[in-house]
This record gives structure tokens, sequence and C-alpha cells, in this order.
């Protein structure tokens, strides 16, 4: 009973999380003008709620630059907020690149997947 309450508490914790980045409305357009990470992270968050991309396809989409992406991409990673859907050739680009989201139908399976696992790890 504890453990299953703490796994409740993890998902619950990864869902507000993810309201609070939704709270914000952002327009995905190539003039926006991000001065603020704060911005750029929401915006990106935002971005990947409704769209399933590579570095380089939000870049384009959004105007941030990559080398923002990439970091913004670990900081959302850190916090349970990104998963890497698959690893195939980017749309834009043509390389090998793996596609990005932050929406619950595909963060919550894999934040109850990992509980999972570090339970079983436990207990063996």
């Amino acid at each position: 009973v504890n453990e299953h309450n703490n796994t409740i508490k993890k998902i619950k914790a990864v869902v507000d999380g993810l309201q609070r980045l939704s709270n914000t409305s952002i327009n995905y357009n190539k003039d926006m003008n991000s001065k603020t990470k704060k911005t750029q992270l929401q915006t990106i968050f935002h971005y990947l709620q409704d769209h399933t991309s590579t570095a380089s396809m939000i870049s384009k989409a959004t105007g941030i630059p990559q080398k923002n992406i990439t970091r913004y991409k670990a900081d959302l990673e850190k916090k349970g907020l990104l998963k890497e859907v698959a690893k195939r050739k980017c749309r834009l680009t043509g390389f090998p690149a793996w596609y990005l989201t932050t929406n619950i139908v595909h963060i919550v399976p894999s934040k109850l997947e990992s509980i999972r696992n570090a339970k079983k790890e436990r207990n063996d």
C-alpha cells in the first residue's frame, strides 16, 4: 500500500509539472522574441505538447537556436517532463535524430515503467 501511494505521488508530481508549464500560452512563430530562458523553455514545452519533433524541427518552427533547445532538452529530461520517443531520420535534415515529446500520453507510461523497474531492482 505504501509503495502504491509513493507511485501515485510520483505520477502526480509529473502531471503537476506538466500542468505548471502548460499554463502559459505561447505562439510558435519564427518571429517570436524569446528574451528569457523561461519563455524559450515554455515555448519548447508547449510546442512538443502538440508535435513530436527533432531539435532541428523545433528550431525551425519556433526560431529558438538549436544549441538552446539541446540545453533545455536536458533540463526537461531531468525533471521528467520530456521523452525521446524514437530515433530515426529527421524529416528536415535527413540525419538520424531523436524525436521528442512533452505529451503526457508518452511521459506517464515511461515514468511508470521506471518506477516498476526501480521496485524490481530493490526486490531482487
